[in-house]
């Protein structure tokens, strides 16, 4: 399911509380099928893209559209409700949304709020549970009497109960060991190609942009700055440190091998693996 930003402006309010331009004149198109990384430095804008794709933050100008629903000033709540279903949303530390006292009936509740018979979405349950990676037999525990890893797991099971078209998550490795982090991250690219979801990825890791993305979207002060293939993005230097962004480990070393040996290596290094790789064919290893 393909996603348009035309021309979006939006504020961010709740309550008293009020961000003005939290995203301006975005314009993009993100691929049916595809897998963006969208990063930046803290307050660019990223979390505020991602909740203007299912309606938490509402257009004060422009339009985004979702398939074949459109978000637009003053959008109506059963339209809302409709791109919802379409797009899961997994939030930092989405743990803190479980609530139920099984973990079935957390992975039951949004399907059943969607109008699921029970049975079906207790089978649902059951299904997810075990795509995240988890035996079944969780399904009769109690939510917070799980590990911080599995209850991260849980969590995106419920999301995945729902059968989204697009998968939108803010980083979701947040505060997992590296271990963790990557077990449920390889969970998610798994479950990108399985299910042909329209993947997006809010992360601070460039390692993780590397591993699992195929496009990038760089944001700063509300604006998208750069929406390029992830390869292309990392291969330009110049405009990586304009930015002030990070590289992967393996570029990064990379670079110093060739400073310190004055030798062009054939290729953009980025994953430990790429990097031997080249290395042997160069002669250097």
């Amino acid at each position: 399911m393909e996603i348009i930003f035309k021309d979006v402006t939006a504020d961010y309010e709740v309550g008293p509380i009020r961000s003005p331009l939290v995203l301006q004149s975005v314009n993009m198109t993100l691929k049916s099928g595809s897998f963006t990384a969208i990063i930046g430095h803290t307050g660019a804008g990223k979390s505020s893209l991602l909740k203007a794709m299912n309606g938490l933050i509402i257009p004060t100008a422009g339009e985004v559209t979702i398939g074949d629903v459109v978000i637009q000033p003053g959008k109506n709540k059963r339209s809302l409700k409709k791109i919802r279903k379409r797009v899961g949303m997994v939030f930092q530390f989405p743990e803190s949304q479980l609530f139920a006292e099984t973990v079935e009936k957390d992975l039951c509740f949004g399907p059943l709020n969607f109008g699921v018979p029970l049975k079906e979405a207790k089978e649902m349950a059951r299904n997810v549970i075990e795509l995240v990676g988890l035996d079944p037999q969780i399904l009769t525990k109690s939510p917070f009497s799980l590990s911080g890893g599995q209850k991260r797991r849980v969590a995106i099971a419920g999301i995945l109960a729902m059968e989204p078209d697009i998968l939108v998550l803010d980083e979701p490795g947040a505060g997992l060991d590296p271990r963790g982090k990557k077990e449920i991250l390889t969970i998610i690219s798994e479950l990108h190609r399985k299910r042909g979801m329209t993947t997006i990825l809010v992360t601070h890791d460039m390692d993780d942009v590397a591993l699992f993305a195929d496009d990038v979207v760089v944001m700063e002060n509300g604006k998208v700055v750069i929406h390029d293939q992830m390869r292309e993005v990392f291969a330009n230097l110049a405009l990586l440190d304009k930015l002030h962004l990070d590289v992967p480990e393996a570029r990064r070393l990379q670079l110093k091998i060739e400073h310190r040996t004055g030798i062009q290596l054939p290729q953009v290094c980025l994953t430990v693996e790429e990097l031997a790789d080249t290395l042997i064919e160069a002669g250097l290893a």
